[in-house]
């Protein structure tokens, strides 16, 4: 049976996440670090947090594996973030950052997770959508473990069908176009990911814009967000289509940029604000993540003081 929740992320590929600094990165030196810091991490994770410092509820759904996995369901548990977790065999992955002090470059290592049974993969899914109110929304986003195919966005649409949910989708690959071939309510995939799945180069707007129109078209979404790095993003719906510089931060790390997007246009859709505001939200939020060191992501106090500069037009129907 269905929950009150108005959204339930899914991250099935969970992290616990540690970063750190160093004055240099150089090879055979043992490099001396700066006192770690760990963080709950995985794409649908971090969305659900970033909705909830927003003063928004979203339960996370995940697989949790021996004490990697424990001692990140505390740290959601201390920060106040509701979880669902699925015991699974195998370890919670773990993964870090490193700033070279240097040069303020990051260095992210990212370990591949353990692998997920049929058994296990099933009773993640069916979390998820057990969890979520009608009319709510399931977000997947993160990547898949070993061992589990993109053809788990085909299953997960359908039972997002039956149980009448909005399937929000923010990955890349072959697990992109799995999802938009089983449809989906909206997707997040960056210019290169659109660009690999189009087969061809989309050098401007216009092109951009199309993309997206022929895969609304197709049935694969009825709305699209994409983002474009520092140029912004577009959202293109069936009827509309609209863009949005990126705002002129100084970034201090791109870590979880996109998260904090997603999760602000999350926390707006279930306020009921609509696309177009969601979008002015996920527009801050993704800003003000570039504002916090390591992976803190954004912070509720950026968010919405960005959100008075952001700039969202109308994209003209020639475009």
């Amino acid at each position: 049976m269905n929950s009150d929740f108005t959204t339930v992320t899914l991250t099935l590929n969970p992290a616990l996440d540690l970063s750190t600094a160093v004055a240099r990165v150089e090879p055979a030196h043992k490099l001396r670090c700066e006192p770690p810091r760990f963080d709950p991490g995985g794409g649908g994770i971090n969305v659900g947090r970033v909705i909830r410092r927003l003063g928004g509820s979203a339960l996370a759904v995940y697989p949790e594996g021996g004490s990697t996995g424990q001692r990140l369901s505390v740290l959601l548990e201390a920060e106040g973030t509701p979880t669902r977790p699925s015991r699974i065999a195998g370890e919670t992955r773990e993964s870090f950052t490193v700033l070279d002090q240097s040069d303020a470059r990051e260095y992210r290592f990212v370990l591949p997770g353990p692998e997920l049974s049929s058994g296990e993969l099933d009773a993640c899914l069916e979390a998820a959508i057990s969890a979520a109110s009608p009319r709510g929304f399931v977000v997947v986003s993160g990547s898949l473990p070993p061992g589990v195919g993109p053809d788990c966005f085909t299953d997960l649409a359908r039972r997002a069908r039956v149980g009448g949910l909005r399937l929000v989708i923010d990955t890349s690959g072959p697990s992109l176009a799995a999802a938009l071939e089983a449809g989906v309510y909206l997707a997040k995939p960056n210019l290169r990911e659109l660009t690999d799945l189009m087969g061809s180069s989309l050098p401007d707007t216009a092109s951009r814009v199309q993309a997206c129109r022929d895969l609304i078209a197709r049935g694969g979404s009825s709305a699209i967000a994409l983002s474009l790095g520092a140029e912004g993003a577009l959202l293109v719906t069936g009827d509309g289509a609209w863009s949005s510089p990126g705002l002129p931060v100084e970034p201090v790390s791109s870590v979880g940029a996109g998260d904090s997007f997603l999760g602000g246009f999350l926390w707006a859709l279930g306020r009921d604000l609509g696309l177009v505001d969601g979008f002015r939200h996920a527009m801050a939020s993704g800003a003000a993540a570039l504002l916090s060191p390591g992976t803190e992501l954004c912070r509720r106090a950026d968010v919405f003081r960005l959100l008075e500069q952001v700039s969202v037009t109308p994209v003209e129907a020639s475009a």
